[in-house]
């Protein structure tokens, strides 16, 4: 069982305890393995199959995959990392979210070996009472020993009461379900912990905790995430996939391979010795790319994919279905630092000013270096930012 706990291990930060992992290993049972996920937004991104990965380890080792849609937490909202109260949202919102989970966690576990299950089977159906026995189970002072809270409130920033149940709740899942282990990023080591804590308060052997780092977004700064609009979806189109990949720093490129690539570790180590002897990255980065498309779309898309980032972004070629705008000014002239924000093509003309001084700015295909070189009315120009944005604008 040596074998098994290596591979586990494999890309974790941390496991608690991980004697404790060695013996549950070598029982010679199934393991009960569980990761729960909050049905905050429709999609999953390559964020979440970090856990994802790892539950699919389980899987191959023999055991029991637990994937546990908070569609009760759900509408609490998780805390963890939070400065002010999360909105909470409806359970309508939470259920039309959960709906499109089953069919992109198939993408990466096996379905045979996947046990789905919905918190609210066991929460909607706890009477008051039992809450109130749960949330005696914690106190206050425990509470504020999360990071979170502690900072909260040393800065007079509400804490709203229900926020405190939120660990308790997800704790309790591990109790319903009797988890033998259970993942989670670095963020939810509190309430993977909590976990334990209950499950040894209700009888019950406390649960190994796996805890895996947390991906960083496309921007190499914090962690992927929808809200940040610095994620990659795993089910968006594959030339998008594809171009996203490949727009991430070679450093970041690193980061990404290790938590997300399938590929054995002395492969990769392979790829990090040929770039330090001198090979371009970027070639890495394409292999890389394509293994992406191909596991969550398909070999096709990731050959389609790759053929459309070389006409595109290697010959800059103009992308199909480019849009076309037209933009009064009846000055008779534009900047182009305000035609990109009025395009849409920046959030704002402060964006704008630092994409071209950055060179990511292209007029007909040539950077421009000058964000307030006029464009005067009567004219149309393609203009590019970054990698993946584009617009034939005219200027009336």
């Amino acid at each position: 069982m040596d074998n098994d706990f290596d591979t586990i291990k494999h890309g974790t930060v941390e496991i608690l305890l991980e004697v404790q992992l060695r013996t549950k290993l070598s029982a010679g049972r199934p393991l009960r393995v569980k990761a729960g996920f909050d049905p905050t937004a429709p999609d999953l991104h390559l964020g979440h199959t970090v856990l994802l990965n790892k539950l699919r380890q389980f899987q191959t080792l023999g055991h029991r995959a637990l994937f546990l849609i908070g569609d009760f937490t759900g509408m609490i909202g998780d805390p963890s990392g939070r400065s002010t109260i999360r909105k909470a949202l409806t359970r309508e919102a939470v259920v039309e979210n959960a709906a499109t989970y089953t069919d992109q966690i198939f993408k990466v576990l096996d379905a045979e070996h996947t046990e789905i299950v919905f918190n609210s089977t066991w929460m909607d159906k706890m009477p008051a009472a039992d809450m109130v026995r749960l949330a005696s189970r914690a106190t206050v002072a425990r509470m504020l020993e999360r990071e979170d809270f502690t900072r909260r409130y040393k800065n007079g920033q509400a804490i709203a009461i229900h926020e405190f149940l939120y660990p308790l709740i997800q704790g309790y899942d591990s109790v319903a379900l009797q988890a033998d282990v259970e993942l989670g990023g670095t963020d939810q080591k509190f309430n993977l912990l909590i976990g334990r804590q209950l499950q040894a308060e209700y009888g019950q052997e406390p649960q190994t905790v796996v805890m895996m780092p947390l991906l960083e977004g496309t921007d190499g700064a914090q962690k992927m995430s929808k809200s940040l609009n610095n994620y990659i979806g795993i089910n968006e189109p594959p030339q998008e996939m594809f171009g996203k990949l490949m727009s991430i720093s070679d450093e970041l490129m690193w980061r990404y391979v290790s938590l997300l690539s399938l590929r054995g570790k002395a492969e990769l180590e392979t790829w990090k010795r040929a770039v330090a002897e001198g090979a371009n990255p970027r070639d890495y980065k394409v292999l890389f790319a394509q293994e992406m498309v191909t596991r969550f779309h398909s070999a096709r898309a990731a050959d389609l994919a790759y053929k459309d980032f070389v006409q595109r972004f290697r010959e800059h070629a103009l992308p199909d279905g480019m849009p076309e705008l037209t933009i009064p000014e009846p000055t008779g002239a534009i900047t182009v630092a305000s035609l990109l924000k009025r395009a849409g093509l920046t959030a704002s003309t402060s964006e704008a000013i630092r994409m071209v001084a950055q060179g990511a700015v292209r007029i007909d295909g040539e950077k421009t270096q000058d964000a307030m070189r006029k464009v005067f009315s009567g004219s149309t120009h393609v203009f590019q930012v970054g990698k993946r944005r584009f617009a034939k604008v005219s200027v009336v």
